[in-house]
């Protein structure tokens, strides 16, 4: 039998880092494999250049979606091309919702042979519950990350596979003396950790409130260390809108310290999404901030969004708030340095901030695998169900 082919799809650095990492496990387990795909530099790293650029996709939000539409079925239709030009046994869809059920739809309609998986599902137990069904009819198997996402698809009868949080396998524990004797930082000195955010949107709407809030613990504390750590993919951006934060605080993008800067942190403010999960896993303490677009917004709370919530931590402890968020109007800089402070002063508030962390960390971690080893297991099995 001729060596299965497969073709990886990947939109957003975290789906790229995803993508990279199932390479990896599929090579192991099968060397002969033939992969291509289409993504970033996660990709590229493991030898796999993308015929397409998807970098215009790095968007957030349901309107700011409908703006950039354009693109998204440009890049779709430039997508199926590639994948159909190469002849997979299975194409992997990672992430990246609304792209990658224009790539699958557009994908079965000139090429059904080809066997479909979605790596990692949208949030149906978060909102828009109807795309289960959706996404029943489009794809041959789904690989998501929780167990409660199951039943939604139950009735629809796609093949779902649970392979867990993907943040939670690729844990790395951070040497926060490391990063501190590497940046000048004295052991003893406090430091607070910025994370801004990975997207274009983020750094616009979420980083000026981190900004201003670390501002205000700089003045009242002049001794603090504050470090900026924004996503790799957006540090440029960050750097030139922010371009006087250099002048009070660290500003670093290597990706390479990210881990040991959380290890090192006494406190991260961080912009809502995966980096909560690996802020928990440093057992850094955190508060989180997001804002989105208005419209995005009203539809998401008037129509569409079904959680108190928005942090991964927070819904799985029963949609409580055991991380302290900041959201939309709530995303205001004193009072987001106001309860920064207040921990700051107070080595007991930090310490109960963490027990509760790790209480709601526990509850993801249960019945947790390598969630690439899972995912590469499935992508082979379904590779040899096409060809068989």
């Amino acid at each position: 039998m001729s060596k299965p082919r497969i073709y990886m799809v990947a939109a957003e650095p975290s789906g790229d880092l995803l993508a990279k990492e199932v390479v990896q496990k599929i090579r192991l387990d099968s060397p002969e494999a033939h992969i291509s795909g289409i993504g970033g530099r996660e990709l590229k790293s493991v030898g796999i250049d993308s015929p397409v650029d998807v970098s215009p996709l790095s968007i957030l939000g349901f309107f700011e979606g409908i703006k950039a539409y354009g693109d998204v079925v440009r890049l779709a239709d430039e997508a199926a091309v590639e994948i159909i030009k190469d002849t997979p046994d299975v194409v992997v869809l990672v992430d990246s919702w609304g792209f990658m059920l224009r790539v699958a739809q557009r994908v079965r309609a000139q090429a059904p042979d080809i066997r479909l998986v979605k790596l990692v599902g949208p949030q149906v137990w978060a909102t828009r519950s109807g795309r289960a069904k959706t996404l029943a009819s489009t794809v041959d198997h789904l690989l998501c990350i929780h167990d409660l996402e199951v039943p939604f698809y139950e009735p629809f009868g796609l093949k779902t596979t649970v392979i867990g949080n993907p943040a939670i396998s690729r844990h790395v524990e951070g040497n926060g003396q490391r990063f501190r004797e590497a940046n000048g930082i004295p052991g003893d000195r406090q430091l607070v950790l910025v994370l801004p955010g990975s997207r274009p949107s983020e750094i616009k709407r979420v980083a000026p409130a981190l900004v201003n809030a670390a501002q205000h613990l700089k003045r009242d504390n002049p001794e603090l260390s504050l470090v900026f750590m924004p996503a790799e993919n957006v540090s440029k951006y960050f750097k030139s809108s922010y371009s006087d934060v250099g002048d009070w605080a660290l500003i670093s993008d290597d990706a390479e310290s990210r881990y040991d800067a959380m290890a090192a942190a006494d406190l991260a403010l961080a912009c809502s999404g995966t980096v909560t999960t690996e802020l928990a896993m440093q057992d850094t303490p955190m508060i989180v901030a997001y804002r989105t677009g208005w419209i995005t917004w009203a539809l998401a709370r008037g129509l569409l969004y079904k959680k108190t919530h928005i942090s991964l931590l927070n819904i799985v402890s029963d949609d409580q708030e055991i991380i302290p968020e900041f959201v939309q109007t709530r995303q205001k800089p004193e009072l987001i340095a106001s309860l920064a402070q207040q921990w700051l002063r107070d080595p007991k508030l930090l310490a109960s901030q963490l027990a509760r962390q790790r209480v709601a960390l526990e509850k993801m971690k249960e019945g947790e695998r390598d969630a690439s080893e899972i995912a590469a297991s499935v992508i082979l099995e379904e590779a040899h169900l096409r060809r068989s």
